[in-house]
């Protein structure tokens, strides 16, 4: 039985602190494969052609005026906005650099995928040209894409509505281009002066929490991202509204330092009343959870059209920038790329000492690699891995981050670790360590002092539901109630109560279904917190 020593229950259940090249093939004549291939070269070369002239002839009209910040956006045709000038090319991440990871929040459809990436499309990295490749999808003919030109892109984009142009950067899932929607998280990794950012998008529908919960428990800030819409910031902010709950998930998953992106600004014509009214809206209700507004940087932006992302938006003269009053002072800024600069490292990151933590978000078998693990480093790296909970031993090939590969993965990094194929299975959620310094260990059962936030009903010995522990989701049965416990001074109030209800704080015993990875919070703060959900 591991020991606890203190933890929380969330909004939508209990968060605990413990102790303790599709392939395809075609069977035809020899003469119609001739006739295919040479059809198949003509389109092709045709789809080169006009590519190269619409490149040309959006770079021709990029230099007579701004893609971006401009008010007439709206009314100008969609295409004019594809080209691959605007990126920079992305240079390998300064290893001397600290890394740090930001996770986007925020309601459905109030532009997370589109903010995030529009700044790394404007200051990033994009692989390829999938703003390009996105415009050549709504100008292409049907008979050309039916020829072969792109087999695997056979969905209209159009459905997706004009600011989705940018959240084809990094949504790569079938499902979410068709739906509109992220639902698993992205990330993308581009370089400030300050940092190396990897940017996770978290999916804003409430049928796809567990993956923002997988986000935001990787994540050093939080991105807030909400829109100046009129009736879309009120549905947001609304109870059960997604930017209140995610806001709650994330900072009782530890994640502490907040930025607020005011989006939408386009909409309501860039006027400050509505920054003013959203602003105090807003620290309100995250005072109410635990963030402190006065060190909450408030960005008016439009990550449709760029204003304030990276460059300061001549729409908004009126705004003379955020100010965020912390304890290292009072910082001050004017774009969202100065407000992530402003971010502080977390002081574990620098903890060389600690054992080694890789919780294990994706396992992909490679041909003619082999296995692959992809997570996010806590501590350090080593070249011998064990995983919990199946304590399977397997050596490290390589270790690589964004196709660059490493002589080892540094605190913060989000890497793919190839190593030697191994007979047991590995699944995502489990935690890989130092066989040697103190590895990861699986529990049946814990102690767990939590904090009910918000809960229909009371709860009692039997309650059952999915514990999300970073990158794992596990159900875990509430087997004990040993005491209540006053929240401010931390002394027992009631001891063995037959129930606890919202508000209440109370130290509990939790058994798994199946083996699962926890650690104490004293000892691992990422694997010593976790939330309940039913």
């Amino acid at each position: 039985m591991h020991d606890l020593t203190r933890g929380a229950l969330t909004s939508i259940g209990i968060n605990v602190e413990t102790n303790t090249t599709r392939a395809f093939a075609l069977e035809i004549s020899p003469t119609a494969t001739i006739f295919y291939l040479l059809t198949l070269k003509l389109c092709y070369s045709t789809y080169l052609i006009t590519s190269i002239l619409k490149n040309l002839f959006v770079s021709f009209r990029e230099l007579q005026e701004p893609i971006f910040n401009r008010h007439d956006a709206v009314s100008q045709p969609l295409n004019f906005y594809f080209t691959s000038s605007v990126a920079k090319p992305f240079l390998a991440c300064n290893r001397e650099k600290p890394h740090i990871t930001a996770v986007f929040l925020g309601h459905l459809d109030h532009g997370k995928s589109t903010t995030a990436d529009q700044l790394i499309y404007q200051y990033g990295r994009v692989s390829g040209n999938p703003i390009a490749e996105y415009g050549s999808m709504l100008s292409l003919s049907s008979d050309l894409l039916c020829a072969g030109a792109r087999p695997h892109d056979n969905h209209s984009p159009q459905e997706a509505g004009p600011s989705y142009k940018y959240g084809w950067v990094i949504e790569k899932l079938r499902a979410e281009r068709k739906r509109g929607i992220t639902i698993d998280i992205s990330l993308c990794t581009f370089e400030t002066p300050k940092f190396v950012v990897t940017v996770i998008d978290a999916p804003g529908h409430r049928d796809y929490i567990k993956n923002t919960i997988t986000g935001a428990s990787q994540a050093d800030c939080a991105i807030l991202v909400t829109s100046a819409t009129n009736g879309e910031f009120e549905a947001g902010v609304d109870q059960g509204g997604q930017s209140r709950q995610h806001l709650v998930l994330a900072y009782t998953l530890g994640v502490r330092q907040l930025i607020v992106a005011v989006n939408k600004m386009d909409t309501p014509r860039y006027t400050d009343d509505c920054l003013n009214e959203i602003v105090k809206e807003t620290s309100d209700f995250i005072k109410k959870i635990g963030y402190n507004p006065k060190a909450v940087a408030f960005v008016p932006i439009s990550g449709l059209y760029g204003d304030n992302l990276v460059e300061e938006s001549q729409n908004m003269p009126w705004f003379k920038g955020w100010t965020s009053e912390t304890k290292y002072g009072v910082l001050k800024g004017k774009t969202l790329l100065d407000a992530i600069d402003a971010l502080v490292t977390p002081s574990h990151r620098n903890a060389t000492n600690k054992p080694l933590g890789l919780p294990i978000r994706d396992v992909k078998e490679v041909p003619d690699i082999g296995t692959v693990l992809v997570g996010h480093w806590n501590y350090y790296a080593c070249m011998e891995l064990t995983t919990a909970p199946t304590n399977i031993t397997a050596e490290v090939v390589s270790i690589e981050r964004n196709d660059e590969e490493l002589h080892a993965g540094h605190a913060g990094e989000h890497v793919s670790v190839h190593i030697i194929e191994v007979e047991e299975e590995i699944l995502p959620g489990y935690v890989a360590g130092d066989p040697n310094n103190d590895p990861p260990a699986s529990v049946a059962s814990f102690s767990a002092q939590v904090i009910i936030l918000s809960h229909s009903g009371e709860i009692s010995p039997g309650y059952t539901a999915t514990v999300d522990c970073l990158t794992a989701h596990i159900p875990c049965r509430l087997s004990r109630i040993l005491h209540k416990k006053d929240r401010r001074t931390g002394r027992p109030t009631e001891q063995s109560p037959d129930s606890i209800k919202v508000g209440d704080c109370a130290i509990v015993e939790m058994v798994s279904t199946k083996p699962m990875c926890v650690e104490p919070y004293s000892k691992n703060p990422c694997l010593g917190r976790f939330i309940i959900r039913k």
